[in-house]
């Protein structure tokens, strides 16, 4: 098999993996009693921690083997300096405290929404909502710094490739195909799918990603779903996927473009907040979405606004005099006029 293949095979063992554990933490909610909540859930919850220890284990005792064998289809030596402890790796939570406490959040987040006025089974369902992400998250990690680990053991890979699996997010394509050392961190969010894929660095665009390619390979509603209909709508007019994505990180009261996570998870994470809705300031009366995003000396945007020439010092960069407009403002003044959609698109620094 090629290591896209490899890969691809390891992220099913793994994908089933955690289906299966949710499925469990499913059954398990439902037996929490509506009129004790608290009570109901904290006698299921050292059961539930014990199952999440053995996924974190399955999940674990993988990685030794798949850096073999994604290694070996590279043509690189996966001999090892020493192998994985997967034992060390489960039975904690990937932020450090103990699982039972993250598990115990679902029945605290029910619970506040009550108290604030939420019907009793649309909180349930908020609660399951934030369950059946941290189990799935739970085994995810722990096979994912278990990659890691075992990457670090083997001289010979230097690096790895991340890979994007299925229809994936705005924010994880520009990402996907890029080159990192072997001790950097694996950005992700809650249910990614993305892969390592260990390698050299002169061994790895076997699993380059071209990320105006995949967002070709989509189609209108798509788009329009994965980035918003006005970010979907610039890169179609040539904006550069990358600048887009970035750009939404720093706007005004947005959550990240592409986060694949349900309603109910909105809803129970951001309290109420509904998922992908900008916040507008008021420019000269008019309602407009700006973002703090690229506008120093660093960014393409910040040098194409005036950063360098008139720009203000803020914190060891200058920043650009006016704001960056998002992609939904620029639509919006453009109006019609396609030229000058693209022409504000180039200017604030979506078209490069």
């Amino acid at each position: 098999m090629s290591a896209e293949q490899v890969a691809l095979a390891h992220y099913r063992r793994r994908r089933r993996l955690a289906e299966q554990l949710a499925e469990v933490a499913r059954r398990m909610w439902r037996r929490v009693d509506p009129g004790d909540i608290a009570r109901s859930w904290a006698g299921q919850v050292a059961e539930l921690a014990a199952v999440v220890t053995a996924a974190q284990l399955a999940a674990a005792l993988t990685a030794d083997g798949y850096l073999d064998e994604v290694l070996d289809a590279q043509g690189v030596n996966p001999a090892r300096d020493a192998a994985v402890a997967p034992a060390a790796l489960a039975g904690v939570a990937s932020d450090g405290r103990p699982l039972e406490s993250l598990l115990f959040q679902p029945a605290i987040g029910t619970l506040a929404a009550i108290g604030a006025g939420a019907d009793v089974g649309r909180a349930l369902a908020g609660g399951y909502a934030v369950l059946d992400m941290a189990v799935r998250t739970q085994a995810a990690d722990a096979g994912r710094v278990a990659d890691q680990v075992a990457l670090a053991a083997r001289r010979q890979a230097t690096g790895y490739r991340r890979m994007v699996v299925g229809r994936t997010c705005g924010r994880c394509v520009v990402l996907a195909g890029r080159w990192y050392r072997y001790n950097q961190g694996f950005d992700r969010h809650p249910r990614c799918d993305c892969v390592h894929v260990p390698c050299r660095e002169d061994t790895a665009d076997a699993v380059a990603t071209n990320p105006r390619a995949w967002f070709d390979s989509l189609d209108r509603a798509e788009q329009d779903k994965q980035f918003t209909r006005a970010d979907a709508e610039a890169i179609r007019l040539g904006a550069d996927i990358g600048q887009v994505v970035n750009a939404r990180r720093g706007a005004f009261g947005l959550t990240p473009a592409g986060a694949r996570i349900t309603a109910e998870e909105a809803r129970a994470l951001r309290g109420g907040r509904d998922l992908g809705r900008l916040t507008p300031v008021d420019v000269f009366g008019r309602p407009t979405f700006v973002t703090t995003e690229g506008v120093t000396t660093r960014g393409v945007a910040g040098v194409r606004l005036g950063a360098r020439e008139r720009g203000v010092k803020v914190g060891r960069y200058r920043s650009a005099p006016v704001p960056r407009l998002m992609p939904e403002s620029i639509l919006a003044a453009a109006g019609n006029d396609r030229t000058e959609a693209i022409r504000l698109l180039r200017r604030f620094g979506y078209i490069l």
